[in-house]
């Protein structure tokens, strides 16, 4: 209860405010009179969502290879360090592969000599229903893990320009197994620790060199690595748009078998299931295994193919016939 013995404190009168409803009620009116006078603007479009804008940004590498002439192969195949002799390639139409990796040439070459792999091989073996894979294996990661790798390392001064002359030795090396344009070369480049931002960018340039290179020779740039290096480090510049990539990823992830049920070239976890598609991805998932089919034994890696092979080339008159069988390279 106020104390009525003390005298209030007198306050300085304030003028009246000014009412703000007719502001308010002038701005709420503007747009009906922006779009009578046609001055209107349509409202923004919402931002997309960071993954989508980012998406849309980067190349998701998802062109159809078909119309660049390639030849796509959807199943199993096989790749061995020296190509089968022709006999035992039609004794293995008795496993279930149907494609075959074949190391048609590079200095880091485990088997440089391949006594079976010649044209007149490249042409029988593709008229038995087999499907190939040309690896080529060239120079190397200067960190690569593989100590008998390292023995061709890229030169880090000059790795774009090496990886484009090495593409031409790849593609004379086709040329010469009657292989033609429309073709994939896949680059072998294994296992190395692309954390080491120097070595991965020496490595990336080198993949970038022979990419273009063999692109724009009418072929198809792959590359060939492990999925915990090299496959995470090409994703990784994929996402950053870097340009001149490879067009087909061939990955080793061991992971075992083939499961009914298991999508393991769409649900490769280095990569975007987006990314690399359609008929763009080879996986690996088993390697130094030994198969018996037809009564022929063959230590092999084991692949999942949805991916180009090799175009041939018609056969000239003068050739040579069909290919000399040398069994040497088979076991059993």
């Amino acid at each position: 209860m106020p104390n009525p013995s003390r005298p209030r404190a007198s306050r300085a009168r304030r003028p009246a405010r000014t009412p703000r409803r007719p502001a308010r009620a002038l701005f709420a009116a503007l747009p009906a009179l922006l779009a009578a006078l046609g001055l209107a603007t349509p409202p923004a479009a919402a931002d997309p969502a960071p993954d989508a804008a980012a998406r849309a940004a980067t190349p998701l590498m998802d062109e159809d290879l078909t119309p660049l002439g390639a030849e796509i192969y959807q199943g199993r195949a096989f790749d061995t360090c020296e190509a089968p002799s022709l006999t035992a390639m039609r004794d293995w139409l008795a496993s279930p592969y149907r494609g075959v990796g074949v190391y048609i040439g590079g200095h880091g070459r485990a088997c440089p000599e391949q006594a079976n792999l010649t044209p007149a091989w490249a042409r029988d073996v593709t008229a038995l229903g087999w499907h190939l894979l040309p690896l080529y294996v060239g120079s190397q990661s200067p960190c690569v893990r593989n100590r008998d790798k390292s023995a061709v390392p890229i030169d880090a001064s000059r790795p774009r320009r090496q990886g484009e002359e090495e593409a031409k030795d790849a593609l004379d090396a086709a040329r010469a197994l009657g292989m033609t344009a429309g073709s994939p070369v896949y680059l072998d480049i294994e296992d190395y620790d692309h954390t080491d931002q120097r070595c991965a960018a020496t490595t990336l340039a080198f993949v970038q060199g022979f990419s273009r290179a063999v692109r724009e020779a009418g072929w198809i740039p792959g590359v060939y690595s492990s999925a915990g290096s090299g496959i995470t480090h090409l994703e990784s510049a994929r996402r950053a748009g870097t340009p001149d990539l490879p067009d087909v990823l061939w990955y080793a992830r061991w992971n075992g078998t083939v499961s009914p049920g298991v999508d393991s070239l769409n649900d490769e976890p280095s990569l975007d299931p987006a990314a690399w598609q359609p008929h763009r991805r080879i996986h690996q998932y088993a390697g130094d295994v030994r198969e018996t089919h037809g009564g022929r034994t063959i230590s092999i890696d084991r692949n999942l193919v949805h991916a180009p092979v090799a175009v041939l080339a018609p056969a000239a008159e003068d050739d040579d016939g069909p290919a000399e069988d040398d069994d040497r390279s088979s076991e059993g």
